[in-house]
């Protein structure tokens, strides 16, 4: 057989050889296509498309005045009367987002500015009252209200799962099985084949690759159909930055697993490249929360680029070329991960 017709040869024996490890491990299952499912189910539940809360009003007044009246009739607030010491205990428990008291001549706002709701409560609340109290406004608004496709969370957090899973999947599919293989003395029997160190580590990579389209298609199947999430890119666009997003936290593992003997300093290493990113790549929530200096170096992060860019061909209907700068983030992270695990991969 030609040189290059081994090297295939051998290269699909190895995959093979990972594919049928992993449907015989029937828990990998859950963890790649219905752990996500029900995460996207529980927090697609929680932060649901819904109108806006009214603001939580305790109203400390005699019972009967106009303008407690007014406060607790307003259909912008959700207002109740309190006493003074239940009032106060329910803001220091976040229970209520504005105390009005009323006992006195002027009305008095009793708020916590570290609350995110209380400067909103306390504008809704004094124009209630202004009006009450004979306030005409001379300018006539009127409101026109629109919802965009991608503004929801569930459209922010489905592309996030996405990246979130691939990370799984590549990192725990491929590094930690090396590791795994190399404890069991497994390695040290292939070391006296003729297999080529390339062939064998990227048969961990392709056999991940297999269950890429499978795994992304369930994730955007599903937001369709529950909760009507749309892609608005390309679907094979999709699949190719899910590609990119694999093949660089393949690369990443498997320099991971290049060298460490036991599974205890594997769960380790695992970790700690991906914890941080669980916090700071934008999965759950926008890395634009975090202070300003901190924007760009997470933008270099693998799973930041991967999320963007699932993001934006989801919900912006980006191209290739639109997600370049994402894309080749995650090349040089797959690439350098990839060449640096050749060089120091041992078999024992």
């Amino acid at each position: 057989m030609r040189e290059p017709e081994a090297a295939s040869s051998a290269m699909w024996e190895l995959t093979k050889m990972r594919l049928r490890e992993f449907y015989r491990e029937k828990g990998i299952i859950f963890w790649v296509f219905v752990f996500p499912l029900l995460m996207a189910i529980g927090l697609g539940i929680a932060f649901r498309t819904r109108p806006a809360e009214r603001p939580r009003i305790a109203v400390v007044a005699e019972a009967g005045g106009a303008l407690a009246n007014a406060l607790l009739e307003s259909p912008r607030l959700s207002a109740e009367l309190k006493d003074a010491t239940t009032a106060r205990r329910e803001l220091a428990h976040a229970k209520v987002d504005l105390i009005v008291e009323l006992t006195a001549a002027q009305p008095s706002y009793i708020f916590d500015p570290a609350l995110d709701k209380a400067p909103v409560a306390k504008m809704v609340v004094d124009s209630v009252l202004q009006q009450a109290a004979g306030r005409r406004d001379p300018l006539v608004t009127r409101d026109v209200t629109e919802t965009h496709q991608g503004s929801r969370y569930i459209d922010f957090l489905i592309p996030g799962l996405i990246g979130m899973n691939l990370m799984g999947t590549s990192m725990w599919g491929v590094g930690y099985n090396l590791v795994l293989a190399r404890k069991r003395r497994l390695l040290r029997r292939f070391a006296v084949t003729p297999m080529n160190r390339a062939n064998f580590l990227l048969s961990y990579f392709f056999s991940r690759v297999l269950f890429l389209v499978l795994e992304i298609s369930v994730l955007v199947l599903f937001g369709r159909l529950l909760f009507g999430s749309i892609v608005q890119g390309g679907l094979l666009t999709l699949i190719v930055v899910g590609f990119l997003g694999a093949a660089s936290f393949a690369g990443i593992s498997l320099l991971i697993g290049a060298r460490i003997e036991n599974t205890e300093s594997a769960n380790g290493w695992m970790n700690l490249v991906q914890l941080p990113m669980w916090v700071l790549s934008g999965t759950f929530f926008s890395y634009e929360r975090f202070p300003e200096w901190l924007h760009l170096p997470i933008r270099f992060l693998p799973l930041t680029a991967l999320n963007d860019a699932l993001r934006a061909v989801f919900n912006d209907g980006a191209s290739l070329v639109g997600c370049a700068s994402q894309l080749l983030v995650l090349g040089l992270w797959g690439a350098t991960g990839f060449l640096v695990a050749l060089r120091t991969f041992r078999w024992q």
